[in-house]
C-alpha cells in the first residue's frame, strides 16, 4: 500500500512506472520475433552496439536517442554487409561488429569523463525517467505496436518460414531490416529502464515465456506483451523499495517468470512431463503385471 501511496505522490515515480509498462509490452512484442526467428544474438548485439552512439550524443549535448538509432542501424547493416560479401558467418559478423562497437563505445564514455552515466546507460535507471525520455518511450512503442498491427501477415509468414515468403512474392530482406530497426528503436528506448547489457533478457526472457505456453503468435505476442509489463512494474516496486537498481532487477523478474512457465506450463512444463511419463509407465506396469 505505501508503494501506490507513494506512486500516487511522487512524480518521479510515475513517470518510471508509465516507462516500465510501455518498455515492458514493446520488449515482448519484439521479442516474440526475435525468438521466433532465432536472432537472439542480434537482440544482444544491437543492444550493445547502441553504446558509441549513446557516448557521441552525451559528448555533443543532444538526446541520445538520435545517436543510439544512427549506430544500431549502422550495426545491423554492418552485419549484414559481412555476412553477404564474406565467407564470414551471421554469428560471426555480430559478435565482430558488436564487440568492436561496444568497446568503443566505453573508451567514448571515459574520455566523456562520465562514470555515473555509464553505469545508469549500463545497468538502467528507471527512478531518474525524465519526462521528456517518458514521452519518446511512448511514441516509439506507439510506432512500434502500428508497424506490427499493419505488417502483422507478412511478420508471421516471415516468421515461421521465410522460403514460403520469399515464395509468395514477400521482400523477406526487407522485412528483416525492418524488424532491425524495430528492435533498433526498443532497444534505445529501454536503456533507461534496463540498460545497455540487460536489455536483452527484456527482448529474449518475456517472449520465451509465452513460448513455452502457446502455439499461437497473436496470443504469444499477447502474453509476452503482459510479462514483460508486469516484470516491469515488480522490478520498479523491488528498486524503489529497497533502492536497487532497475535493470537487475526486472531481469530477474523476467527469469522468474519464465522458470515458473518452464516448471508449470501445461504442454512444455518439465513437472507435467515427468507425471505424463510416470502415469504412462505406471499404466505399462499394470499391463504387464
Amino acid at each position: 500500500m505505501e508503494f501506490v501511496q507513494d506512486l500516487l505522490t511522487y512524480e518521479f515515480l510515475q513517470k518510471a512506472f508509465v516507462t516500465s509498462i510501455v518498455v515492458g509490452i514493446i520488449c515482448g512484442v519484439i521479442g516474440s520475433f526475435i525468438v521466433l526467428r532465432g536472432m537472439a544474438l542480434m537482440g544482444d548485439a544491437i543492444s550493445h552496439a547502441v553504446l558509441p552512439g549513446v557516448a557521441i550524443s552525451y559528448m555533443l549535448g543532444i538526446n541520445y536517442f538520435y545517436g543510439a538509432v544512427a549506430t544500431g542501424i549502422l550495426t545491423a547493416l554492418g552485419i549484414g554487409v559481412i555476412s553477404q560479401n564474406s565467407r564470414v558467418k551471421t554469428d560471426s559478423s555480430i559478435g565482430l561488429v558488436f564487440s568492436a562497437a561496444f568497446a568503443v563505445g566505453i573508451i567514448l564514455i571515459t574520455l566523456a569523463q562520465s562514470a555515473t552515466d555509464l553505469t545508469q546507460i549500463l545497468f538502467g535507471n528507471v527512478l531518474s525517467v525524465r519526462t521528456s525520455d517518458m514521452w519518446l518511450t511512448i511514441i516509439v512503442g506507439g510506432i512500434v505496436l502500428l508497424a506490427v498491427i499493419l505488417f502483422y501477415k507478412e511478420l508471421l509468414v516471415s516468421s515461421f518460414d521465410e522460403t514460403m515468403a520469399a515464395a509468395y512474392g514477400l521482400k523477406t530482406r526487407l522485412i528483416h531490416y525492418g524488424i532491425m530497426l524495430l528492435l533498433t528503436l526498443v532497444t534505445v528506448a529501454s536503456l533507461q529502464t534496463v540498460g545497455v547489457i540487460l536489455v536483452v533478457s527484456m527482448l529474449i526472457t518475456p517472449a520465451s515465456t509465452a513460448y513455452l505456453l502457446t502455439n499461437r503468435l497473436s496470443s504469444m505476442l499477447v502474453l509476452a506483451a503482459f510479462f514483460g509489463a508486469f516484470s516491469s512494474v515488480i522490478g520498479l516496486y523491488f528498486s524503489f523499495l529497497y533502492n536497487l537498481p532497475s535493470g537487475p532487477v526486472i531481469a530477474i523478474a523476467t527469469t522468474v517468470l519464465f522458470l515458473l512457465a518452464f516448471i508449470f506450463s501445461p504442454k512444455q512444463g518439465v513437472l507435467w512431463r515427468i507425471l505424463k511419463v510416470n502415469k504412462q509407465r505406471t499404466a505399462v506396469s499394470k499391463e504387464v503385471s
